[in-house]
C-alpha cells in the first residue's frame, strides 16, 4: 500500500512540485508539437512555438481545446503515438455531437491506475477491503479505473457494473463488500433497495467512492446516514484518463489533484482570463504525462476554486473544490440562470431522494419547467391529496430558490431511468 502513497510527490513542498510541472510540461508541449498536427496548428495560428515554453509560467501562452476541437479531430486527429502504441480506447456517451475517443498507452493505463490507487489510500483503503465497482464498465471509464486502482492496490475487487440490484445485494453481503465504487445516484438507489429488503444489518460497507454526476453535501450526509459509511469524492474525465485525476482525502476538504500528472488552472469561462488561486472560474487542465491522448489546457467546463492551502493530512498538492456547476450546462429559463444543483438542494433539504428530472420547454413561445422527483418509499403511502399538498410545498421552495415557477410531479420509486448508474438530469426540448 505504501507503494501508492508518495510522501516525497503528494507532500513535497510547492517550489518542487512546479520545477517537476515545468519539466514536464516542455517536453509534453513538443512530444504534442512533434506527434499531434491538430494542436500543433493551433498553436502555429497563436503564434507560439515549442522554444516559447520554457517553464510552467509559460503555460498561458498555449491555445485551448475545447470540446469541439475533440469532436472536430474524430477519430483519431489528437491521437499522440501510433494506433499499434495504444492498447485501450474509452469514449465519451456523445449525446451531444460525435464521440470522443480517448487513446491509451501501456504507460498511460499503468499512471491512470496509479493515480487511481493513490485516491484510495487517500480515502484509507487497503488491501484488506473487498472493493464493490458498479461503475459502468466498458467505453465508460468509471469501472475500468475503479477496478484497475483497486487491483493494483491489493484489493479483491467485485466487477459488478450498474444494474441487476438483487445481484449487486447478494454479492454485497455474501462477500462481505466493505467498499463502494459508483456514482451518488447509483449509491442512493441501493441504499433505498436495501432498506427495503431489510438487508442493513448484513451489510458491511465502510467507504464509498462516488464521482461522474454533480452531488450536494446535503446527498453526501443522506448516504453516509443512510447506508453507514464515509463518502469520498472522486474528479476525472475521460478526456483526461477518467476518475483519479483529483482525489479527497480523509480530511475531506476538497480534492486533491495529481499534479505530477495533471497541471490545473482557473479560468473566465467567458473571456478565457486566467484567474488567480481562491477565485471561482471554470477549470482548465493539462496532461502532463499522458502520451496517447495528450491534452494541453483542457477546458474541462467544470465550475470550481482551487486553493493551495496546504490540508490537514499534509499532502501540498492544490485541492479544487467539487464542480459548483458546469459552464455549459447552465440553463436559461424565461431569463434566469438555473443550475441542477440548485434543485438537488431544495430536495435534500426536502428529504427527497437526489434522483430527479428536469424537463425544460417551450408551449406558446414561453419556457416551461418541469421537475420529476422520486417519492421515497414512505411517501409512496401517502394518499392522493398529501402528495398533492407536497408538491404545491416543493413548487414554493423551488420558487423561492430559482425565483420562477416550476411544475412538480411527483413519481413512484426507481421511475427515472439511470444509464451505467447515472441518472439523466436534464431533458431540453426547447434544442429539438
Amino acid at each position: 500500500m505504501e507503494r501508492y502513497y508518495s510522501k516525497e510527490i503528494e507532500c513535497a513542498p510547492r517550489e518542487q512540485l512546479r520545477a517537476m510541472q515545468s519539466e514536464r510540461l516542455v517536453s509534453q508541449v513538443r512530444h504534442v508539437w512533434d506527434n499531434v498536427p491538430y494542436y500543433r496548428h493551433k498553436m502555429e495560428q497563436a503564434g507560439v512555438s515549442p522554444a516559447d515554453i520554457r517553464s510552467i509560467d509559460d503555460i498561458t501562452k498555449l491555445p485551448f481545446l475545447k470540446k469541439d476541437d475533440l469532436r472536430d479531430s474524430y477519430p483519431d486527429g489528437l491521437r499522440g503515438v501510433p494506433a499499434k502504441e495504444c492498447v485501450r480506447i474509452h469514449s465519451t456517451s456523445g449525446t451531444t455531437g460525435k464521440r470522443v475517443v480517448a487513446y491509451y498507452t501501456k504507460e498511460d493505463i499503468d499512471l491512470w491506475e496509479t493515480c487511481v490507487a493513490r485516491a484510495l489510500v487517500a480515502a484509507d483503503i487497503s488491501d484488506e477491503d473487498v472493493v464493490q465497482v458498479c461503475y459502468g464498465y466498458g467505453l465508460f471509464t468509471g469501472g475500468l479505473g475503479l477496478h484497475g486502482g483497486a487491483e493494483k492496490l491489493g484489493c479483491m475487487v467485485l466487477p459488478m457494473s450498474s444494474g441487476s440490484t438483487d445481484r449487486q445485494l447478494q454479492f454485497m453481503e455474501d462477500l462481505k463488500s466493505t467498499v463502494l465504487c459508483c456514482t451518488p445516484s447509483y449509491a442512493a438507489y441501493l441504499s433505498e433497495s436495501i432498506h427495503e429488503r431489510v438487508l442493513s444489518d448484513r451489510i458491511h460497507l465502510r467507504k464509498g467512492i462516488f464521482g461522474a454526476e454533480a452531488w450536494s453535501e446535503d446527498m453526501r450526509a443522506s448516504i453516509e446516514s443512510s447506508l453507514g459509511i464515509k463518502a469520498h469524492d472522486i474528479y476525472g474525465l475521460t478526456e483526461l484518463s477518467g476518475p483519479g485525476v483529483a482525489y479527497e482525502c480523509s480530511v475531506q476538504n476538497g480534492m486533491h489533484i495529481n499534479e505530477d500528472h495533471f497541471y490545473a488552472e482557473v479560468i473566465d469561462p467567458d473571456t478565457g482570463e486566467s484567474l488567480p488561486l481562491g477565485s471561482k472560474g471554470e477549470l482548465v487542465i493539462t496532461s502532463l504525462t499522458k502520451k496517447g491522448f495528450p491534452l494541453l489546457r483542457y477546458r474541462t467546463r467544470d465550475i470550481c476554486i482551487l486553493s493551495a492551502e496546504k490540508c490537514a493530512c499534509g499532502r501540498t498538492f492544490v485541492k479544487m473544490s467539487r464542480p459548483m456547476g458546469r459552464s455549459d450546462d447552465m440553463l436559461i429559463i424565461k431569463g434566469v440562470n438555473v443550475f441542477p444543483s440548485q434543485i438537488e438542494t431544495v430536495l435534500i433539504q426536502q428529504g427527497y431522494p437526489a434522483n430527479y428530472q428536469i424537463i425544460v420547454d417551450r408551449v406558446n413561445n414561453s419556457d416551461t419547467l418541469d421537475v420529476l422527483v422520486e417519492m421515497t418509499a414512505e411517501n409512496f403511502s401517502d394518499s392522493l391529496s398529501k402528495i398533492t399538498a407536497k408538491e404545491k410545498a416543493l413548487v414554493a421552495e423551488l420558487k423561492a430558490m430559482l425565483g420562477i415557477y416550476a411544475n412538480v410531479h411527483l413519481v413512484t420509486p426507481k421511475t427515472i431511468t439511470r444509464s451505467e448508474g447515472k441518472a439523466v438530469r436534464v431533458i431540453d426540448k426547447r434544442k429539438i
